[in-house]
């Protein structure tokens, strides 16, 4: 009989840790970390990102696109898939993870991120996408990414480094399927 296969879904706005924590957990466990971006839908597609988000603005097409190849890729073994929409287009994930930190830390770090030296336009910019991806995410799919009380676990990134982020999911892993470090194969 064939084993289930395991998905741990993290989700959480720009600037949350989405990437880093997928990533560190997916180590941790010996999954496969699930990143399919736009940026490689645009390669996989042969356009510029630039032409991709600019036909995307009108093409919800793309979006789906980019969402059932994340499904696909997920679903061929033990993944972890950081992405803004995991915890609700994965709902028969084993763990489904929120990462939350209010607006302001998360310019921060995506000012830090990029090295620039406008602060108050990576504020405004994060602020923009909330609201973007809010009013695109609730047209292509009727998801109100506001609302996440839904998920097993939800964790404010605000005080903690990436990889204590790693370890409280990956400890909740090991309670959901009643094992112990280094029985998952």
């Amino acid at each position: 009989m064939d084993k289930p296969v395991h998905i741990i879904a993290i989700s959480g706005k720009s600037g949350c840790g989405n990437t880093s924590v997928s990533r560190i957990v997916a180590q941790k466990l010996n999954f496969k970390f699930i990143n399919f971006t736009l940026r490689n839908l645009a390669q996989e597609l042969h356009m510029s990102l630039p032409e991709l988000l600019e036909k995307a603005k009108k093409d919800f097409s793309f979006d789906i696109q980019l969402d059932n190849k994340q499904k696909q890729l997920a679903h061929e073994g033990n993944s972890v898939i950081g992405s803004r929409l995991a915890v609700w287009l994965f709902p028969d994930a084993l763990l489904r993870v929120y990462l939350y930190a209010d607006l302001e830390t998360r310019a921060q770090r995506i000012f830090k991120r990029e090295k620039t030296d406008n602060f108050e336009k990576i504020l405004q910019e994060t602020n923009e996408r909330d609201i973007n991806d809010y009013e695109r995410f609730k047209q292509i799919y009727s998801i109100d990414n506001n609302h996440y009380e839904f998920v097993d676990l939800i964790i404010n990134t605000t005080y903690y480094e990436p990889e204590t982020i790693a370890d409280i999911i990956v400890s909740a892993y090991y309670i959901a399927t009643g094992t112990k470090q280094g029985d998952i194969s």
